[in-house]
């Protein structure tokens, strides 16, 4: 890769302090949803600058309810968040996956993504005029034939995701399932962090006529995240960092 043993050492042991202070955050946001990146300093008692760094790189922000209360999910099984014990560590060990939706001409399209967490590549995509376990299920389908199986997929609560068939696509393929903890969408913000970049990167979808142009515009614009669009934490596109780990 052109670079030293040592650089590469460094990097590694970095992202390791950094991955353990986002686990103390999210301890903290718990219990405090609404702390933003001073008080999270403070509590901490540590560097602002250190907190806010590993906030961007993390997606983390704090929680405004808007008068919004939590609803107790009526699942019938329940999955811990493994992400708060272990470090995505390579390529396809950990896969994180969330939907957004966009504003189309007084309608509403839905876009879900999985994006594996070593590599930050977008490994799966699917979108949708609906959401439910289908999107979810399509997406997951389109990641799966696509690349290999990853040891550990982690979403929130949703009800896309607590879905029976959707569990069961899993279990099949004996990933490990991993969970947000209800109330805590940080500990998701790996994708909330993607869409605010790759809505900007869009742009107005209500500049396209139809839905098929807007479509295929979200599909370039995936693959130039993947293949063009540098990354800021790798400083490269995720498809040449996943090229270089695997030579």
């Amino acid at each position: 890769m052109g670079v030293s043993r040592a650089s590469l050492y460094y990097v590694a042991t970095q992202d390791k302090k950094d991955w353990a202070l986002k686990v103390r955050m999210e301890e903290i946001l718990h219990d405090h949803p609404s702390y933003g990146a001073r008080r999270l300093a403070d509590a901490l008692r540590m560097n602002r600058k250190r907190t806010q760094r590993v906030m961007r790189k993390y997606g983390i922000k704090p929680y405004r309810r808007h008068g919004r209360k939590y609803k107790k999910s009526k699942a019938e099984r329940h999955f811990p968040n493994i992400l708060l014990g272990i470090m995505p560590s390579y390529a396809s060990h950990v896969w994180a996956t969330d939907f957004t939706e966009l504003a189309f001409h007084g309608k509403k399209v839905y876009v879900s993504t999985i994006i594996d967490l070593f590599t930050r590549q977008l490994m799966g995509l699917h979108v949708g005029t609906r959401k439910g376990s289908a999107l979810t299920i399509q997406t997951l389908a389109n990641a799966l034939f696509h690349h290999p199986r990853p040891t550990v997929f982690h979403s929130d609560n949703g009800r896309e995701y607590e879905a029976k068939a959707f569990i069961a696509m899993l279990e099949w393929y004996g990933i490990t399932i991993s969970r947000s903890r209800p109330g805590s969408p940080w500990e998701n913000g790996y994708q909330e962090s993607f869409y605010g970049k790759f809505k900007m990167d869009l742009g107005d979808p209500n500049r396209f006529k139809t839905l098929g142009e807007l479509v295929a515009a979200i599909y370039h614009t995936a693959w130039e995240y993947n293949h063009t669009r540098i990354h800021s934490a790798l400083r490269m596109p995720p498809s040449v960092f996943a090229e270089k780990i695997a030579a």
